[in-house]
């Protein structure tokens, strides 16, 4: 998960939520994703449109990506929920707004938000004072992942139950992680229950991005880098997918940023498409 500085979720949560907004607001239906609960609770000021990060076209394959891979998150969710799975972890979830934008679906679940504990405090508190309710069946999980706090562990004690499935998911979190502590995490979730199941994205070596998209990604990264949240780990789909096999999943499967295009905007007339760059493992115990 990216460091933690002032107990509020890190610049790269708060540009995906507001990117998610902006969806909504430029592009034309249909949309990817309705939210809107996520810039309730970023809260930006009413100068957050003209942010360069915000500009519209320079930013619309982003903004397309960040969208399709959400959407591809929810559809899963609820496939797995239909099979009879209840629970649904998220390791790094910053801004995430599924239980409050889904309410319909969350009752099927025990939902379980992994953070570091200054985040999960300020959203606990911005939940509150958007008016949003915290249900028995949302559990926020506060983890010290720098004092190398075991996140299963807490899981546990927030009422986890680790012989039942689950649907663990990681989004924009592998590329600020050592290749060690990605292992990690693979190894304990491949650790659950028979029957659950793991998506999580990685970034692609700038060889393997389209070349329109490598100036997006140079740019990308030297942001993180000057937010002081670098990247460090960029993985081909075959290396995630050998990382995935060795730590104990029975099946592993590649997930390209061009099939969520074709998935979610095949038919769009208005050119929107995300850009390449962060692909998809989904693995199953």
């Amino acid at each position: 998960m990216a460091v933690e500085r002032t107990g509020t979720p890190d610049n790269t949560a708060v540009r995906t939520a507001l990117w998610r907004a902006l969806h909504l607001e430029v592009d034309a239906p249909p949309h990817v994703l309705k939210d809107e609960v996520g810039l309730r609770l970023a809260a930006p000021g009413d100068g957050w449109r003209e942010r360069p990060d915000m500009d519209p076209r320079a930013t619309s394959g982003f903004r397309a990506a960040i969208v399709a891979r959400a959407r591809f998150v929810e559809d899963l969710i609820a496939e797995q929920a239909d099979r009879g799975v209840t629970q649904y972890v998220i390791l790094g979830a910053g801004l995430d707004t599924f239980a409050q934008r889904r309410p319909d679906l969350a009752a099927r679940l025990h939902v379980f938000e992994v953070d570091q504990p200054g985040t999960q405090a300020w959203k606990r508190r911005r939940l509150a004072e958007s008016g949003h309710d915290i249900p028995d069946r949302l559990h926020l999980v506060p983890v010290d992942f720098e004092s190398g706090e075991s996140w299963p562990e807490r899981l546990a004690a927030a009422g986890f139950d680790p012989g039942r499935p689950a649907v663990v998911v990681s989004t924009g979190v592998s590329m600020y992680l050592t290749e060690a502590t990605t292992t990690a995490t693979l190894r304990e979730v491949a650790g659950l229950a028979p029957g659950s199941t793991l998506a999580m994205t990685f970034m692609l070596p700038a060889e393997l991005v389209d070349e329109a998209d490598r100036p997006g990604l140079r740019a990308s990264a030297e942001g993180a880098r000057a937010s002081g949240t670098p990247f460090i780990s960029f993985y081909a789909p075959q290396d995630m997918l050998e990382l995935a096999r060795g730590a104990g999943f029975k099946d592993a499967r590649h997930i390209s940023g061009g099939a969520l295009a074709e998935r979610y905007f095949a038919d769009r007339v208005d050119g929107l498409r995300p850009s390449t760059g962060e692909d998809l493992l989904l693995a199953t115990v």
